[in-house]
């Protein structure tokens, strides 16, 4: 029988510590919110009586938990760590992963975009926690759905958000030839149950939120625009199979950078969106505080 021994592990976010075991405990990756999501998960519910425990993680070889403001880590942390080596030297399941991996209902449908480069193939169900945005196979490595996508020789960008994947293709190949090809391999893909991001792309996706709510000192005027852009803007655009991020504001020339990502990236009507959207909007809306709005990447 194995002997377990767990390292105890700091993270970027106070609130999440990683506990590193010297063995497997699982192949899939598993987040948990509560008691009642962690039904496959015995070792999961264990954790969720301790009452500080917030989230849990469970990938490969380690389990990451995510901690409410009432102790800190640095209180409880070997207590815990005890706890599961406890736990695992009993040879007690960790997740039953004959429960997850069964075929799930997946439906999938192909919904064209203002950019002719970029169809969006929309899940029934929520695939991603946040946005993901791939160039190229380099930068897929946090994605296995990105990663085999990028094997596909007209597949040249991969954006994913919520319930929908927007594929960028090369001039080469016509979307009616590859159209039904590129949806049947999605919803195969999904159904199957198979990781669309891996666990350490999603903590550091949140680790990233949590970092910029802390460090980042925007003005009035800049919280103002995000505001905006969050409120009206967003869904507009990920409607459409993109996403635009808000990069800076300058004051003197009340000038707006932001980024564009997904089908909004080199799109053909993306300036026109830009003119007689969004920057027409935020005039509109603050004055004459703004001047102009230009994309980093348009």
């Amino acid at each position: 029988m194995k002997e377990y021994n767990i390292t105890i592990v700091s993270t970027n976010n106070p609130k999440i510590i990683k506990l590193e075991a010297n063995h497997f405990l699982v192949k899939g990756n598993y987040e948990y919110k509560n008691i009642d999501e962690a039904k496959n998960s015995p070792l999961a519910q264990q954790l969720f009586y301790l009452p500080f425990v917030k989230t849990v993680y469970i990938a490969s070889n380690f389990v990451a938990l995510e901690r409410f403001d009432i102790v800190e880590w640095e209180d409880v942390k070997d207590e815990v760590a005890q706890q599961l080596v406890e736990y695992l030297n009993a040879g007690e399941p960790v997740v039953n992963e004959e429960d997850v991996k069964k075929k799930q209902p997946i439906t999938v449908y192909a919904e064209v975009t203002p950019n002719p480069a970029v169809m969006k193939f929309v899940s029934n169900k929520k695939i991603v926690p946040s946005t993901y945005e791939f160039k190229n196979i380099d930068e897929a490595k946090e994605s296995p759905l990105a990663m085999e996508l990028f094997h596909l020789p007209f597949v040249k960008e991969v954006f994913m958000d919520e319930n929908y994947v927007s594929v960028t293709k090369y001039e080469v190949a016509d979307w009616e030839e590859i159209n039904m090809q590129l949806r049947e391999f999605i919803r195969d893909y999904l159904a199957d149950g198979k990781d669309v991001v891996t666990a350490e792309a999603i903590q550091k996706s949140k680790e990233t939120v949590e970092q910029n709510k802390a460090g980042t000192d925007y003005d009035d005027t800049s919280l103002q625009i995000i505001d905006i852009l969050e409120e009206y803007v967003k869904p507009a655009v990920a409607g459409d199979g993109g996403n635009i991020l808000f990069q800076s504001y300058e004051e003197e020339s009340g000038t707006v950078s932001v980024i564009l990502q997904g089908a909004c990236s080199g799109c053909p009507s993306s300036t026109f969106t830009l003119k007689n959207g969004i920057e027409t909007m935020l005039k509109n809306m603050m004055g004459e505080k703004i001047k102009e709005v230009v994309a980093l990447n348009g």
